[in-house]
């Protein structure tokens, strides 16, 4: 069979993608249920970490913002995940500040660089309404409850990795720092 995109190409079969690994996958494949849609989580209050931060554009407008990565830590949510859009334009900066400013980031260059891991949050989710009449989960309001350890990699590499004479002293500019931002609590 010919790939429809590149006439004349074969398509690739399942065993060349999987290295011949077929059986694994088609026992999951026999074995699973499929998933329930995503619906939306209730409205109310989440603990949860957020994983991740970073610079955007809007998909309709291009708006410049900075959207937080939010994941459900605590509770029968446990595991699913929310984002918010803080927008970087004159008009919110007081509420970008306002929200950044918990997170620590005191300055636009600072969110250039990755937020610190295991902030923890309590967060106020509601359901919002588009114009469209779509609904969707919208962080109301958000603190930061502390930071927590990392737990640990089991497959992180230990001393005993280490070749011979790599005394694993780096110099400190040669990684950013990941503790936390000045002005967040530690938590444990």
């Amino acid at each position: 069979m010919n790939d429809t995109k590149n006439p004349g190409v074969p398509r690739p079969k399942l065993s060349d993608i999987l290295n011949g690994g077929t059986d694994a996958l088609r026992n999951a494949w026999n074995s699973a249920d499929a998933a329930d849609d995503f619906k939306l989580l209730p409205r109310g209050e989440y603990v949860a970490h957020i994983i991740s931060g970073q610079l955007t554009n809007s998909s309709s407008k291009g708006t410049p913002g900075y959207k937080l990565a939010f994941k459900v830590i605590e509770g029968e949510h446990a595991g699913r995940m929310f984002w918010h859009d803080i927008w970087l334009t004159p008009a919110a900066m007081s509420m970008a500040k306002r929200d950044l400013g918990k997170l620590g980031v005191t300055s636009l260059e600072q969110l250039e660089s990755p937020l610190s891991p295991g902030i923890r949050c309590k967060v106020k989710l509601v359901i919002h309404t588009a114009d469209n009449g779509n609904e969707y989960n919208r962080v109301k309001s958000f603190d930061v409850l502390g930071i927590d350890k990392a737990e640990a990699d089991p497959f992180a590499p230990t001393d005993d990795d280490a070749p011979a004479g790599d005394s694993g002293n780096y110099a400190p500019s040669m990684f950013p720092p990941s503790g936390p931002r000045e002005g967040l609590p530690d938590a444990h």
